[in-house]
């Protein structure tokens, strides 16, 4: 639909072109990418329609009677006559496209596309490094960052749908001192005791040990925080035992985290680590530094004057030398940028790091790195529970693994109650595919700079706007292919694109043939949401239609044929869409 939406497009901005030649008007040939199309509010008065309100002042025409004499000019043409019909509306030159010329090519398009429908090259030629998730090595991913890992995810596959070259990038916050704090309880508290013993997912058991610290921590403050200042400062200077210790835990929580995201469907083209860049950073300030680009304070300590940006100043390395998360991330940046040459860098990271961000790229840029221009934020709100927000050092944070797992129960327990154990094949493989259908359906379907409430029980409804539907309808649709197929009433039919000229039809057409549109939208905007919106626009669409449009009791073999072939098309889209979304596409539910 949208190769016919546009070829009314162009035909539009030629009529305009011609008819500014007629009058000799000064300016720039019409283009048919000036012309903006839109959906008029009522079906009745056209499919698309084409403002002209922007050319009256360079035509010398008020808007409708432009538009009159645009859409005359276009009915004399008995070319376009294939593919609609149009109409001045007011300012507007609207069209009535051709169904059957719509309909024919939007079955072929997609049915021929298969798994590649709606991809397009509209990107190509861009190196978009995505970086997302970012765990610490203190504790196991938890809702937030399952959230994070959602948009990350989603968003290389939307670029990469779009054309983009695409490289997912992770870094591993694995030293500093929140990592030192659940060190030093492993010593006080767990020395000895390894996540087997305790019968705990590994990355769990160093999460434990994190929070153990906050309990020692609130007892004894003072000396608590000091205790991990010195373990840090061991570390730094490459204490072996301190090293041990180190990688043993690191070693746990990793193995834990790794684990999470391959049931969640996340992957990674490099991880980077903390502990390997953050002394690239260290040299990069000591040498803007002797550059004159920052300074140093009374206490040693070396800082950034954010004047120029508005800002006030910024400390980059501490009063003994110690690195911070912005050292860190300045180092990793540049080992990025060396590693893989990026158009653009994402970084998906929540909305309370916007302050660092601007530093970091303004620190970048201080420096000297032009590529820092091409960095940018994409910056997410907060997720919490109805009960409130989530706090990991009090251990009030929901573990990830924990919030799929209820999913998971929940679903399992829905299909029994339904008596559908034998109809799925394996419950419980596909209650894990419904758990992750409405976790990362309800954490894609806002946009992603407004803050959240993730509530389980409505995630997991199988009805309304929720991934259990959507994947209902999955099953819905591949049901009826596998029962209606071969049907001894479809015998002799074949498909016939012009039939299809019900509204429920046409409405669903409509929707089929916008798919490429809203991707190339969502990736634009970086915003899976607008995937989410469009998927449940798709499944209402074709409930009306399966509900008003019978297969088998169409009438006649060849509406039946085709009636099926739009069921397919769908199948296909929608397929594609929830992928997009990570939400599994399931056969039988």
């Amino acid at each position: 639909m949208s190769d016919i939406r546009e070829t009314w497009r162009v035909a539009v901005a030629s009529a305009l072109e011609s008819l500014r030649q007629e009058k000799d008007l000064p300016g720039d040939p019409v283009d048919a990418g000036t012309l903006s199309a839109e959906v008029p509010p009522n079906p009745a008065m056209g499919d698309v329609g084409f403002p002209l309100f922007p050319f009256a002042k360079v035509f010398r025409m008020a808007p409708p009677a432009l538009a009159a004499e645009v859409s005359a000019r276009l009915a004399a043409d008995d070319a376009l006559a294939q593919f609609g019909t149009v109409k001045a509306v007011g300012p507007y030159v609207n069209v009535f496209l051709a169904k059957g010329a719509v309909a024919g090519k939007t079955l072929t398009d997609i049915i021929g596309s298969g798994d590649g429908w709606g991809r397009s090259d509209a990107l190509a030629g861009r190196r978009v490094m995505v970086e997302f998730s970012s765990p610490n090595t203190n504790k196991p991913l938890h809702l937030g960052h399952l959230r994070n890992d959602a948009l990350g995810e989603s968003i290389s596959r939307i670029l990469a749908f779009c054309g983009a070259e695409v490289f997912k990038v992770n870094i591993v916050n694995n030293r500093g001192i929140h990592i030192c704090k659940s060190m030093l309880a492993y010593q006080k508290f767990f020395a000895g005791e390894t996540p087997e013993s305790r019968g705990v997912k590994s990355d769990r058991f160093v999460g434990d040990c994190y929070v153990k610290f906050n309990e020692y921590s609130k007892a004894e403050p003072e000396k608590a925080e000091a205790e991990a200042q010195d373990l840090l400062r061991a570390w730094e200077a490459g204490d072996p035992e301190v090293m041990r210790l180190w990688k043993q835990m690191n070693g746990w929580a990793e193995e834990g985290i790794t684990q999470t995201y391959a049931r969640t469907g996340v992957s990674f083209d490099k991880i980077y680590y903390e502990s390997e860049t953050y002394m690239k950073g260290r040299e990069e300030i000591l040498a803007g530094l002797d550059k004159g680009l920052f300074y140093r304070e009374e206490d040693g300590s070396v800082w950034v004057d954010l004047e120029p940006i508005g800002l006030d100043k910024k400390v980059l390395l501490r009063k003994d030398g110690t690195a911070l998360y912005m050292t860190q991330d300045v180092g990793t940046a540049i080992y990025r940028h060396t590693d893989w040459d990026f158009n653009q860098l994402v970084y998906v990271v929540g909305s309370e790091q916007q302050y660092h961000f601007k530093v970091l790229f303004y620190v970048l840029r201080l420096l000297g790195y032009d590529w820092a221009e091409n960095l940018y934020h994409l910056s997410y709100g907060m997720v919490n529970l109805p009960e409130g927000k989530m706090k990991s050092r009090e251990g009030t944070v929901v573990d990830g693994d924990d919030l799929i797992n209820t999913l998971r129960d929940g679903a399992l327990e829905e299909i029994s109650a339904k008596g559908r154990d034998e109809a799925v094949g394996d419950p419980a493989a596909v209650a894990e595919k419904i758990a992750l259908g409405a976790l990362h359906y309800f954490l894609l379907q806002v946009s992603p700079t407004k803050d959240m409430i993730f509530n389980p029980k409505e995630s997991l409804a199988f009805t309304g706007n929720t991934g259990p539907y959507l994947q209902y309808m999955g099953a819905r649709i591949s049901s009826i292919l596998r029962k209606v197929a071969d049907d001894p009433s479809l015998a002799g039919g074949s498909v016939q694109a012009g039939l299809l000229t019900h509204d429920a039809e046409w409405g669903l057409l409509k929707i089929l043939g916008e798919f490429p549109k809203q991707t190339l939208r969502a990736a634009q905007n970086q915003d899976p949401s607008v995937i989410t919106g469009y998927i449940y626009d798709l499944s209402k669409a074709f409930s009306r239609f399966y509900h008003d449009c019978p297969i088998l009791a169409a009438g006649s073999p060849d509406l039946a044929r085709t009636r099926l072939e739009l069921v397919r098309a769908c199948r296909i889209v929608l397929k594609n869409a929830l992928d997009l979304v990570l939400v599994p596409f399931l056969e039988s539910m």
